[in-house]
Order: structure tokens, then sequence, then C-alpha cells
């Protein structure tokens, strides 16, 4: 079985908020293919379905941001999932508005609910899936930046983000995460 998790923070204050277009991206991933993300287990809500003739589990943890390695630690260690079948989907603040960047593994950089999900999983050869929030933030403080909704000239060009994100998601689910680089890197 494959696992998608999207990063966000639980809760109505933060539903449309930089720092949420992991949930935004999953819930567009599951919209597309009658996923139902509802059942609380493992400090997240989690939901299964058939993606490409593969099942496909859906997470989204609910311990916040900064503590999501709690709740993906708990996902792999129960499902026993592989590394190479482990993708994360997350916002990115050093990658320019609707930026696409997809890797095999790497670092958590500065993303700190990245950092606490290799702190927990205790490795990082694990497929991720960023998307650029803005880099040009200007004087804002980087809490206050990712915690804030996108401006109006940035809707458009993040909706086109985080379709292409799910596209590369599908293509990863079908072909791999080689095939998702090669076609939706950039």
């Amino acid at each position: 079985m494959l696992t998608i998790v999207g990063l966000g923070n639980p809760g109505g204050r933060f539903e449309n908020t930089r720092h949420n277009i992991g949930f935004v991206t999953v819930d567009r991933f599951c919209e597309r293919h009658g996923i139902s993300v509802g059942r609380l287990k493992h400090k997240a809500l989690c939901g299964e379905g058939i993606v490409s003739g593969r099942k496909v589990l859906v997470v989204k943890p609910q311990t916040f941001m900064n503590d999501s390695g709690q709740s993906v630690r708990e996902v792999v260690s129960f499902y026993k999932t592989e590394p190479a079948d482990l993708a994360v989907v997350y916002d990115d603040v050093d990658l320019a508005a609707g930026t696409l960047r997809i890797r095999p593994k790497g670092s958590a950089g500065t993303h700190n609910g990245m950092r606490d999900i290799i702190y927990q999983l205790q490795f990082d050869d694990f497929p991720r899936f960023r998307i650029g929030i803005g880099a040009e933030r200007g004087p804002v403080p980087l809490r206050d930046f990712v915690l804030s909704g996108f401006a109006a000239g940035e809707l458009d060009v993040m909706r086109e983000a985080v379709d292409r994100c799910v596209d590369a998601l599908e293509v990863w689910v079908r072909d791999g995460i080689e095939a998702a680089m090669q076609r939706y890197n950039g």
C-alpha cells in the first residue's frame, strides 16, 4: 500500500493558510479519486482508496504542523510502510509561489513539520512533494507569513500548483518517483 501524507494544521482557523497547502492538495487528490478522509486513526484523519489499481492510504495529521512526525510514525509503524511507499506533500517557503519541487529523499530544509517527521522516523529517504508558497515575504515574520492566506493575485497560481501536484502524485502512484520528477519538477 502507498501512503500519501499532506501536512497542515487542523481546525478552521488554519484552513486557508499557506502552511495548509499539503492538506489542500491531498483533499483535491481525494476528490478526484472518491476517497473519504474522515476516519480518525493514528492522530490523523485517514482514508483509503484504489488509484491506478493500487491501494492508497491518505493521511492528514491532526497533531499540528510541528508535531506531524508523531502521527506519521504511528502510520508507518502500523502499516509497515517502506520509505519509497511514503510520500509527503507540504509547503515550502523557500520556493516561489506555485513552484513544484519533487525529490525522492532529502533533508527537512527549513520546514519544522518535515524536521519532526524525519526525527520520528529516523530516516529521510522517502519522496516529498514541495509546493512553493512564496519566497518573497518582505518584513513579515516567518510564522505570521506561513499562517496567512494567499493574496488574491496568487490564488490562480496556487490552484494550478495544487492540480499539478495532484497530477504528479497520480504519476508517482502509477509509475514511481522518477517518472513524477521528470514530468513535474520545475
